[in-house]
């Protein structure tokens, strides 16, 4: 019966944590996912809860001037939410392509000099992140529009 072959400690070390970029690089990609599935309830819920108030705020006897101001902080809240999430992806960007980076790295020493050539930021309106991104900034756009044409002209 014949042994496998020792392996290297320096190859074990580098198929390892090639493979742990790898899963890095696959998070990184699925919380753009979940900060965008995040950012999309609470958004939903907040406009929801400000034309909720628009369309109510006679029937609970809230005076007009106190509507604006809560339809504003609702729209506020909604803006800060909208700021964190493009804040996150963007930093997911920075890792992701520093992870890419380090990648490159590896494969440049185990395979080959341009077996993975590094990403280029030129490409950024390729990426999904961008548009996810530009989503965020035109929905909030979108919303702070409406209510400054629509909803709070029209209470009171």
């Amino acid at each position: 019966m014949t042994s496998p072959a020792p392996v290297d400690k320096v190859t074990a070390f580098e198929v390892e944590r090639y493979k742990y970029i790898l899963q890095q690089l696959h998070t990184v990609n699925e919380n753009v996912y979940r900060f965008l599935a995040i950012y999309q309830t609470l958004a939903t819920v907040l406009v929801g809860a400000a034309l909720t108030l628009f369309v109510r705020y006679e029937d609970w006897g809230i005076r007009p001037g106190l509507a604006r101001i809560g339809v504003v902080a609702l729209l506020l809240l909604v803006s800060v939410i909208a700021l964190f999430t493009a804040l996150l992806i963007v930093i997911g960007i920075f890792t992701w392509l520093d992870y890419r980076r380090e990648e490159c790295e590896v494969t440049t020493r185990a395979v080959d000099k341009d077996f993975r050539r590094p990403p280029d930021p030129r490409n950024f309106w390729r990426w999904y992140e961008t548009w996810i991104v530009g989503f965020i900034v035109g929905s909030m756009a979108f919303m702070w529009l409406a209510a400054g044409l629509v909803v709070i002209p029209a209470i009171g």
